[in-house]
Order: C-alpha cells, then structure tokens, then sequence
C-alpha cells in the first residue's frame, strides 16, 4: 500500500522493509491508525490555535470591560474580542438587560450569562471526545495487529516445521510494529485531550468569575447602559 509505504519510509529504511513484509491485515491495521492519527493531529492543531486566540483575546476584553465606564462602550468594541467566549456571555447579557427593559432582573440576566457560557463551552468541547475515543481505542486496534503477528508467527512455524528465527521474525515484527503504531496514534492523543480538559475548565471557571463582575456593574449601575 503506497500510503504505509511513503510513512515507512520517512521513519526510515528499517521500518519500511518490517512494513512492506507485513501482511495485508497488517497493513489495514496501519492504515486505519494513521488515519486516527492524522484527523487527531488535525483537531489538536485546530484546537491548540483555537485555544490561545481565545485566552488572549479574553485578556485584552476583560482589560477594555475593566477601564469602559457604560455598557455601550463595551458593546461598540466588543466586536474585536469575538474569538474570546466571554465575548458571549457579554453579550447575551446585554440582550437580556434590553429586554427588560428599566427594570433590570439580575436573575434574568444571570440564566442569559449561563446559557451563553454553556453555549461556548459546548463550542470548545466540539471534536474533544474524537481524541478521547482515539486515545481509548488505537492500543487495542494495534493489539488485534500484535494477535495477529502472533497467529502468523506460529503459523510460519509450523509450516516451517523447525524453531528457527526466520520463520517466527515476520510475524513478530508485524506484531511489534502494529503496537507501536498503536502507542503512537494513542499517545499524543490522549495527552492533547487532557491538556485542552484543562483548558476548558479554565475558560469555564473565567466566564462564571466574568459573569458574576458583569452582574455586579449591572447591579450597581441599574438600567445604565
């Protein structure tokens, strides 16, 4: 298989040769790991870049909301900080104080901050459970590949009718490298998914500290806006 093929080779003239000596179900195994590797390195990526334009832009709002003096202020700018998800709960608070009207709720406006965080925080979980589901189950799918070396390394023994190194070799190379390629998708995977958990919980635990200033200015300054 070209694919397999080109990757061996890029890892080196060794892994392509135990590759290319592999059998087909080998190689299937191989292929339908690197293709959780690829999409998983694709939404890590995604996510990583997505992550720090969010923690950055959040600074720079919360440092205009700190130093704005009315609500319209904010609004006209806000604009700038959309990659930010307290942007959001911003402005599903602005919404709902429009709403109602001269005689702000605060607990109106407190479930309109909740569902815009909840919202966003369903945003930046979108794609998380795909490394989750790969950190789960590219080490048994490279397993089946190390049984199946297994069964063949026997096999290639009894039709060579002796115990020698090279009739059992082709099936114990094809079980080793099918386990480092599940490692190898699993890995990375599993660190990215519990890396970018932290990070969700940061962004969560920053929208709940914003909501609860946002109310406070609201509450202080009654229907100003």
């Amino acid at each position: 298989m070209p694919i397999i093929n080109l990757l061996a080779f890029a890892l080196g003239g060794e892994v392509l040769d135990m590759v290319s000596n592999t059998g087909f179900v080998a190689k299937i195994v191989l292929l339908i790991l690197l293709a959780f590797s690829l999409l998983s390195w694709s939404i890590i990526l995604s996510k990583w870049g997505l992550y720090r334009r969010a923690s950055a832009q959040s600074g720079r709002f919360v440092r205009v909301f700190r130093r704005a003096t009315r609500l319209q202020e904010i609004a006209a700018v806000a604009e700038q900080f959309k990659p930010s998800p307290l942007v959001a709960v911003f402005e599903g608070a602005v919404e709902e104080l429009k709403r109602c009207g001269a005689t702000p709720r605060t607990l109106s406006i407190q479930r309109a901050t909740q569902i815009a965080a909840s919202e966003e925080l369903t945003r930046l979980e979108s794609r998380l459970t795909w490394l989750a589901t790969t950190g789960s189950i590219a080490p048994f799918i490279g397993l089946f590949g190390t049984v199946w070396g297994i069964i063949d390394a026997f096999h290639g023994l009894g039709t060579a009718g002796a115990a020698t190194l090279r009739a059992v070799a082709p099936g114990i190379s094809e079980a080793l490298i099918t386990t480092a390629a599940g490692l190898f998708a699993a890995v990375p995977a599993v660190i990215a998914y519990n890396f970018f958990l932290q990070q969700i919980r940061d962004f969560a635990a920053r929208m709940d500290d914003f909501s609860l200033e946002l109310l406070n200015i609201i509450d202080r300054n009654g229907d100003a806006k």
